[in-house]
Order: structure tokens, then sequence, then C-alpha cells
């Protein structure tokens, strides 16, 4: 067979169709057919010739954690069938990924989109995984895993015409469409439902003010802000209303950097009452002294002569003038060589 080096235009086009296709199936929020998912189900625990095993359905992944503790399962998956899942899908005698370019498995690639792989836990869920074990990765075979491994072989086999295995990209392809998170064992497998809401930002980051960012039909609910797990305490209170002094008690450091971020430096210099330690003309050089992140919190204040708002950029721990941290600021311009004051 001769080697694909370059894609038709015609082809080329569809990228974008294939890969929302499966995207569209990754994050879809409708309840799943049991019935169908069960035969998925039992069809890929019949290709490695194993019965079909008792199957659990659960409304949200936190449910499902809890049924491992009950039943007293292991961590891990059957890993026999995920190894038939995704070993071997293309025909390894036709060489058929050798059919295809370097370059242009890589430009293919983007094929694999971002379907929500990171392990998003909520801390019941991590509470739960302590129990069973100290690694913290999920123990679910993701849906989006397979959609996104879907996306890219249903784009080689429809469109450049590869051959295949037929009984794998069944199985493969089944699990994804009919299924949400699936807990493979040798006697039970557990699906997990798919979310009821899907919130995200405009980078496609898991993400909600004040309301959850991942919601089950069950009331389990997973709160996120641009792409960050929160605690329930923050994720139910819009961000506008997040308040400094949290700051005080957050161990997190990534939580306090989400924290930081989003309250603003103006609103925590207010809040936590910081130090003035110079100024110069409209600007001053503030210190948080409070222990509110893993070094001192330097802060070059500046108030507009004509609006008075009030506008805080983190500067260095080490500047000790306010025209050091202008300069700073100004890639090491002097203040007094400014021909205009912004």
């Amino acid at each position: 067979m001769s080697l694909i080096e370059k894609l038709t235009p015609e082809q080329e086009a569809l990228i974008p169709v294939y890969r929302e296709k499966w995207r569209a199936i990754a994050l879809s929020t409708e309840r799943i057919d049991r019935e169908k998912a069960a035969e998925a189900v039992r069809v890929a625990y019949a290709a490695i010739g194993k019965k079909k095993p008792e199957i659990i359905f659960c409304d949200s992944s936190y449910a499902g954690l809890q049924i491992l503790i009950q039943k007293q399962l292991p961590l891990d998956i059957n890993k026999e069938l995920i190894n038939f899942i995704f070993s071997n899908l293309t025909n390894k005698n036709n060489k058929i990924l050798y059919q295809l370019d370097t370059q242009l498995l890589n430009k293919l690639h983007i094929l694999r989109a971002n379907f929500i792989t990171r392990d998003y836990l909520s801390i019941d869920e991590l509470k739960i995984k302590t129990q069973l074990t100290k690694n913290l990765h999920s123990p679910w075979l993701k849906s989006q895993w397979l959609a996104s491994s879907s996306c890219w072989v249903d784009f080689y086999i429809s469109v450049l015409n590869c051959s295949y295995n037929q009984i794998r990209w069944q199985v493969l392809q089944s699990l994804a469409k009919y299924c949400g998170w699936i807990l493979f064992y040798e006697n039970v497998c557990i699906i997990c439902d798919r979310p009821l809401n899907l919130r995200f930002d405009n980078q496609n980051r898991l993400h909600a003010e004040g309301e959850p960012a991942i919601e089950f039909t069950d009331g389990y609910s997973l709160y996120s802000y641009h792409g960050v797990t929160l605690p329930e305490k923050y994720g139910k209170i819009h961000p506008q209303q997040w308040q400094a002094t949290w700051l005080l008690t957050e161990e997190n450091i990534e939580l306090r950097r989400v924290l930081i971020e989003s309250i603003g430096y103006a609103r925590i210099c207010q809040e936590l009452q910081a130090i003035e330690l110079d100024n110069w003309q409209e600007y001053t050089l503030l210190k948080i002294d409070n222990n509110v992140d893993i070094e001192p919190i330097y802060l070059l204040k500046m108030t507009c002569p004509s609006t008075s708002f009030i506008h805080a950029l983190r500067v260095p721990p080490n500047m000790n003038s306010a025209r050091e941290a202008i300069r700073w600021v100004n890639w090491e311009i002097d203040p007094e060589e400014f021909s205009v004051q912004t």
C-alpha cells in the first residue's frame, strides 16, 4: 500500500466535522438508554470470551465510588478488556498507521480533541478514593476517552479508507455512544449516567460562576473555575462576592491563586489593610503582611487622577520604593522619563 502523505482538500475539510461529531457525543447530557448500554457491555465482554456481567447503573460518579466500597471491588478495572478495546484497533498486519506520513499523523492529532479527559474529582470523591487507595487517579473509563479515540479512528476508517478490526471498532464506538463513565470488573460492570448539565468557559474548560460546572441527576455536583475544581463553599458563591479574608485560611496553593486572580489586588489591598511603604505622585508601594501567599505580597497601587479608579499590580518583594516598582513595571524606564503618564 502506498504511503498517504497529504490529504485532499475535501478530506481536510472533514477534520472539524468528525471532531465536532464525537465532541457532541462526548459532552452529551442526554440520559443513557440502559438497554443499549447493557447490550454494548455484553458485546464487549463477549469479545474477550467473558459472560455478561452484573450491570449496575448509577446516577453520578460519586454514587459509583460508593458502590465500589459497598461491594469491596478493587480500584483497577479489567485490564484485559481495556487492552482489547484500545490495542491493535487498526490492523497491524496491513501496517495501517504506517500508511500515513509522520507529518500527516501529527496534523491529524487535532482529531484527539479535548473532551474533558482530565480527572475532575470533588472533595467528596477524593475522600472516598483515599479509603480505597493512595493513588488519586480516577478509576473510571471515561466516555470522553472513548469518544476521543473513536474520533480519529472514525476519520481513518470513513475518510481515509484504512482497514481496521471490525469487532474492536464496534465495541469502542458502542461504548462511546451508549454508555457514560464505566467501571469494568470480572463479573460486575458499573455504568454512570451522563451529567444533567455541563458548563464551560470560552476555552472549553469546566467553568461556572455561582453554580455547578457539572450536575448529576442525584444532586451530586462539581464546581469549577476555569478548569480548577472548587470546594462547594467557594463554588456556590459568585466570584464577585468572594472575600479576601478567605486567603488567610486557604492552604491550597492553586485555590489561593484562583482567589487572588478573581478578587483582584485592589480589593485585597482594601479588605486586608495593606501597609503603605512608599509613594510617588499617584503611585503607592504596599505590602500585605498576612500569610496570603507563599511569599510576601508587594503591590504597586495606581490611582487614576481623573477617575480615581484604583488599580493594583503585584511586584517583586525586593522593591524598596514606589519609583523602583514603577521602573520594574515599565521595563526599567524611570518615571521621570515618561512623556505622558498613564
